[in-house]
């Protein structure tokens, strides 16, 4: 079953938003790894067309940002006031608006790889990857928050 079927079966709403994918890469390479330079990007893959086709979760597997992992990343995503978020993937042009994401859960998502989910306002973020052994899933909040009260 898809991703969409199981949040139609779960009562959640989203709508699908074509066209979204390198805009949203880009606000969330813009809020959670707005700090490094283009040669610290590079250095991590996190936009690379050559060897590891680039993925934004690098920021996290190369500890270039303050992170949960594992299950703290899972508590801390139920743990977070959901509103409204998007939902979007690594190398898909699918992009969701979920309009209750109070009710998404990591259970709903784990069957996902490279998925993003953030917030509207991109205070936040929720990662699974594709290599769920040894990456992820991530938790992170904007630089200027803070993840010690969570």
């Amino acid at each position: 079953m898809d991703l969409y079927s199981r949040l139609h079966q779960k009562n959640i709403r989203a709508r699908l938003i074509a066209g979204w994918s390198q805009y949203l890469h880009s606000r969330w390479e813009e809020a959670f790894a707005g700090h490094l330079t283009s040669s610290e990007k590079q250095e991590i893959y996190l936009k690379d067309d050559r060897y590891y086709s680039g993925y934004l979760w690098h920021l996290f597997s190369y500890k270039k940002v303050d992170h949960l992992a594992n299950n703290q990343a899972i508590r801390a995503f139920h743990g977070q006031s959901k509103k409204s978020c998007y939902l979007f993937y690594q190398h898909s042009d699918d992009v969701y608006l979920i309009d209750q994401g109070h009710l998404l859960t990591y259970e709903l998502l784990s069957k996902e790889e490279d998925v993003y989910v953030v917030d509207s306002d991109f205070t936040w973020t929720f990662v699974i990857t594709h290599e769920t052994e040894t990456c992820g899933p991530y938790f992170a909040v904007k630089s200027s928050q803070s993840l010690a009260s969570l």
